[in-house]
Formats: C-alpha cells, sequence, structure tokens
C-alpha cells in the first residue's frame, strides 16, 4: 500500500456540506437529526460527512430521468 493510499480523504463539516448541496445549515441539522441526507458520522460532539456517502446519497436520490 503506497502512502497516499492509506491516507483518508479530510471529512466535510455541516456547513461544508450545506454550501456544496446548496441547502441551509439548518437542512443539514434537520437530516441529522430526523434522518434523510447522506450518512452522518460523530466526532465527539461534532457531526462529520465522508465525501463518498455525500456522492452516494446524491446518486440515490437523484433522478436521472429526461425531460419529456
Amino acid at each position: 500500500m503506497t502512502n497516499n493510499e492509506s491516507m483518508r480523504r479530510r471529512l466535510m463539516t455541516p456547513e461544508e456540506l450545506a454550501e456544496y448541496l446548496g441547502v441551509t445549515l439548518h437542512c443539514v441539522y434537520a437530516w441529522s437529526s430526523r434522518g434523510g441526507g447522506p450518512k452522518v458520522l460523530r466526532v465527539g460532539a461534532r457531526l462529520r460527512y465522508r465525501p463518498d456517502d455525500v456522492e452516494a446519497w446524491l446518486e440515490s436520490v437523484t433522478d436521472d430521468r429526461k425531460a419529456a
């Protein structure tokens, strides 16, 4: 395994996730408390998101049907 393979990608903060998705921070916190949204990790008292989980969630909720 190379050094690059052993390094983890940086986790996203709720603020970064909200900016990336174009939603409010309130929306991100609502997802974490009520369900929905990308898989959330709790690191101590902090919420964090894996970029791969965010992309997987986006793929699962994206309606890729072509408009008629």
